[in-house]
């Protein structure tokens, strides 16, 4: 029986849905995290009788046909792009986007690797690093002699330094976009990386056309929504549970049949 396939299909579709909505829950408090969502499609269809086909001599058509479906595929698992809320921080190398941007880290391997997560820190050679120790590009080095470090919404790096009046630039962060953001590859620790998909990098100063803001000791928190992850939870859990129950109709059934033809 077909329907056998068609619900197994369906109970293992659902099994990855709540994989990823697990993994949403789980990151609801990792900065920058963007929230998956699964979109499914149906399979192949066997034509029983085919739409359109002839039905008689004088030229007329089946007008819907029949066809039964093979069951369900997962097409994709597409990341939400949104912006998350912006939380304040009060630590000073702390910087939230506010906007389409990326801050760009490079990679011990030579790549340039994208960002949302902003908690920045310092190395013991004064550059700004992230968490992991990557050093955000372009390159920004706090002097060691520094009291104070500010950070404007254009992204310039101001120091004020022991015995001086005027604040000291000292750099100022760059930000990258894409085309198609969504296409970018998570690799973990909160980073992406450029492909095909997402179009190559362009970068550009934050205030510029495209690129948003940033803002000093602000972060910005997931995107995922509490309420509806459970709610999808929920829904994902009763849609295994009926698949479940239609294999089991389905083996009974074909236990009847059985049961006559022995008989």
């Amino acid at each position: 029986m077909k329907s056998l396939q068609a619900a197994a299909t369906g109970m293992m579709a659902q099994q990855l849905n709540v994989e990823v909505i697990s993994n949403n829950i789980a990151n609801m408090r990792t900065t920058g995290f963007k929230r998956v969502r699964t979109e499914f499609q149906d399979l192949l269809y066997q034509d029983l009788r085919r739409v359109g086909s002839a039905s008689s001599d004088q030229g007329t058509v089946v007008p819907t046909g029949v066809q039964v479906g093979f069951g369900v595929k997962t097409g994709a698992t597409s990341r939400v792009m949104s912006q998350g809320n912006i939380t304040s921080t009060e630590k000073e190398l702390d910087v939230a986007i506010r906007g389409e941007g990326y801050f760009q880290v490079n990679l011990p391997s030579g790549q340039t690797a994208y960002t949302r997560d902003g908690s920045f820190e310092l190395d013991n050679q004064g550059n700004l690093v992230t968490i992991d120790g990557y050093q955000v590009d372009p390159g920004i080095t706090i002097p060691d002699n520094a009291i104070s470090i500010t950070i404007n919404r254009e992204g310039t790096v101001q120091v004020q330094v022991d015995s001086q009046t005027e604040p000291q630039d000292v750099g100022q962060i760059q930000l990258a976009r894409f085309v198609n953001k969504a296409g970018l590859d998570a690799i973990g620790d909160n980073l992406f990386l450029e492909t095909a998909s997402s179009g190559s990098a362009t970068t550009g100063s934050p205030g510029d056309a495209g690129f948003g803001d940033v803002l000093q000791k602000f972060l910005e928190a997931a995107n995922v929504n509490a309420v509806s992850e459970l709610s999808d939870l929920i829904a994902a859990q009763r849609a295994y549970e009926m698949n479940a129950r239609v294999i089991s109709a389905s083996d009974e059934m074909m236990s009847a049949a059985t049961q006559i033809l022995r008989s």
